[in-house]
């Protein structure tokens, strides 16, 4: 029986998503998430940002390769992930990244020029991409 591995994560990439192309043919997205957690200390509004490495595979590794780009929000459901390896001095590293499973794009707002010159936001629908098992 598998133990429960779940994780929900909302929050805009940091950098455009890279794509690539194993030898197997199958693809693999790998993009960063920035999130932000506000929380009053001494009645002063702090902000917290971390930053979560996110890996997609297949048909939504292609979707989010098409549809991301820096600063767009995502909503992420997925799994975490260790790697561990031994660097080259004979040290062990490990690192936690996100295998997304489900991945919700959320609206995007792009610069269009309006006809009096002015730059107007236009609203991208949100879409959802998710893997098939």
């Amino acid at each position: 029986m598998n133990s429960l591995n779940s994780i929900l994560l909302e929050g805009n990439l940091v950098r455009d998503p890279e794509n690539k192309t194993l030898p197997s043919g199958t693809q693999v997205c790998n993009f960063a998430v920035a999130s932000d957690r506000f929380f009053k200390q001494n009645d002063v509004l702090e902000k917290e940002v971390s930053y979560f490495d996110v890996e997609a595979w297949a048909r939504l590794g292609q979707s989010c390769a098409e549809n991301l780009k820096k600063g767009r929000g995502v909503r992420v459901v997925g799994r975490l992930k260790q790697d561990r390896w031994t660097d080259l001095e004979g040290k062990s590293k490990s690192k936690v990244k996100i295998v997304a499973e489900h991945v919700e794009f959320k609206p995007a707002f792009n610069k269009a020029p309006s006809p009096d010159g002015e730059k107007d936001a236009e609203k991208e629908g949100e879409k959802v991409a998710e893997e098939v098992f």
